[in-house]
């Protein structure tokens, strides 16, 4: 038998990496200090000076990270005297020629966002999430994170045309096309790359906690369970505590030490909860009465098959 290892570190990430291994982490998610954000806490990095920040840090990641693994960046640019920094496009280039392959970009809806305004934009209601990879072949289980068909098939598959059961090239000349008839009778089909989620809206004493939902749903898509996954700028442990409780192992890396003293006394807490004593009730007559008997027994939830 073996056990799940959750383990945090406190220091500087690009220090910390350098003890674990080549290869040895099947997924990263995080969600680093954004430019000029988080000064009280993070110091602020300047939009000027992310990029020289952060290659440090990608540097140690693509070392660790396997060939079969996934890189999330959840990440947003802000707007600075009416105009929006490019600093993210520029860590994407610069990450492109440090030797990662930028595979996707995933869209967080914020369902929940604050209403504003402004004299010449909307509020912001989105984050990006950057998938970066090693290769070009990596794990993915996208039948983890399928989704009801939807009332859109109800009609759209009752009358099928004859243009419908082929593959119908586009009529815009786009180059691409769709068989519509390949979607009869299926009850689940594959996401888009948008997530609507709500924002996380008690802050767990950080001040850029995200949602359980949207590190969870990233963990099903690219990991199996005892698998590995970091968060090299874990702040509330959100990454870490979802991780865990899939089953999967995890680390943690924060600077700051008011952070990792919250998450190491939230995870144990977390683990006395599971293992701390159930009752087992158990059928007994006595006199021709059912009665019912507790039994204690040990929660070993989190220990799975070498």
């Amino acid at each position: 038998m073996k056990e799940l290892n959750i383990d945090i570190y406190l220091g500087d990430s690009k220090e910390v990496l350098r003890q674990f291994g080549d290869n040895s982490i099947d997924l990263i998610f995080t969600s680093p200090p954004y430019a000029d954000q988080r000064k009280q806490t993070y110091g602020g990095i300047h939009p000027n000076n992310y990029v020289e920040w952060f290659l440090p840090i990608s540097e140690q990641l693509l070392r660790v990270l396997k060939p079969t693994g996934t890189f999330i960046l959840n990440i947003k640019e802000k707007a600075v005297n009416g105009e929006r920094s490019t600093y993210v496009i520029e860590l994407v280039l610069a990450m492109k020629k440090q030797g990662w392959l930028w595979t996707e970009e995933f869209i967080w809806h914020k369902k929940n966002s604050y209403p504003g305004k402004w004299p010449n934009r909307f509020r912001d209601s989105w984050e990006r999430l950057l998938q970066f990879n090693k290769e070009k072949k990596f794990n993915m289980y996208q039948e983890e994170v399928m989704v009801p068909t939807g009332d859109w098939a109800k009609s759209r598959l009752k009358n099928l045309s004859e243009t419908d059961k082929i593959r119908d090239k586009s009529k815009v000349g786009s180059g691409f096309g769709k068989n519509i008839s390949n979607w009869l009778n299926r009850d689940m089909v594959y996401p888009t790359n948008v997530l609507h989620l709500a924002t996380e809206c008690n802050n767990k004493n950080h001040s850029a906690a995200f949602p359980e939902d949207l590190p969870e749903w990233f963990i099903k898509l690219f990991t199996k369970e005892k698998d590995v996954v970091l968060d090299p700028f874990m702040g509330s442990g959100t990454t870490n505590l979802v991780s865990y409780k899939m089953g999967r192992n995890t680390i943690g890396i924060d600077i700051h030490p008011d952070y990792y003293e919250m998450v190491k006394n939230e995870i144990e807490s977390f683990q006395l909860i599971l293992n701390e004593p159930k009752v087992k009730y158990e059928k007994a007559k006595n006199n021709g009465r059912t009665e019912l008997r507790g039994k204690q027994h040990r929660n070993i939830s989190r220990k799975k098959d070498s």
